[in-house]
């Protein structure tokens, strides 16, 4: 039977990921899309999730009290792992970052887990500049926690994004679970149409686009 860690690559591969032609968040362009929220926030996917970075972190030895990251893409991922972790009865508890300090009540950032000192480990979905991730390092260590590792479940190793977390993790580790070739080649094998985004048209009209090769074409100039 394969491992969580290899259903959850096909997982991602199968529900995650899709060619086609995106603007992503940083501004560049890529001929990739991957929305790991498909996977994380389906039952079966969460269930991976959770098992495979609990294993993760545990075959670290990073010994975390706490699980966190910046809301929305860690969101699932903490879930799922700190209520996978209380069913083998080493809880590691959750805490989520506010991408801005809340203007009422007791205007705290960090929600939920706020013990101190602890140590903990920092997660998110898919690492491209990193910046997300590095904004909830940031918020961690302001309140005090110690950053035990810093996980993603996809790195695209590209915009410096790798660099960048290290930086700012260290001297805590940062780990990648798989990288976007990793996925790509999993899709590939799995055959998945591609699916494109709304704003891709046809190199040769205005139509919609339903392939890009050669190029982005439309059904009627599609090969």
């Amino acid at each position: 039977m394969a491992s969580s860690r290899e259903q959850l690559l096909a997982m991602l591969a199968e529900k995650s990921f899709r060619l086609g032609q995106f603007t992503l968040s940083s501004g560049g362009t890529s001929d990739y899309y991957i929305d790991c929220r498909l996977t994380t926030l389906d039952a079966t996917g969460a269930l991976l999730t959770g098992q495979t970075v609990l294993q993760e972190i545990q075959t670290r030895w990073w010994g975390a009290d706490a699980i966190g990251g910046l809301t929305l893409g860690a969101d699932p991922i903490v879930v799922a792992t700190s209520v996978i972790s209380a069913q083998q009865g080493k809880p590691i508890h959750g805490f989520l970052v506010r991408k801005a300090e809340k203007t009422h009540g007791t205007g705290q950032r960090i929600e939920g887990f706020r013990q101190n000192p602890s140590r903990v480990v920092i997660v998110d979905d898919v690492c491209t500049t990193g910046a997300s991730t590095i904004q909830a390092i940031e918020a961690a260590r302001e309140f005090g926690f110690e950053i035990a590792g810093v996980l993603c479940l996809v790195e695209r190793e590209e915009a410096g994004g790798r660099a960048n977390v290290e930086k700012a993790a260290a001297p805590a580790e940062f780990v990648a679970l798989f990288t976007a070739n990793d996925v790509r080649a999993q899709h590939l094998k799995g055959n998945v149409p591609a699916i494109f985004a709304v704003s891709a048209k046809c190199d040769l009209c205005d139509r919609p686009a339903v392939t890009n090769s050669p190029g982005n074409r439309c059904a009627v100039h599609k090969p």
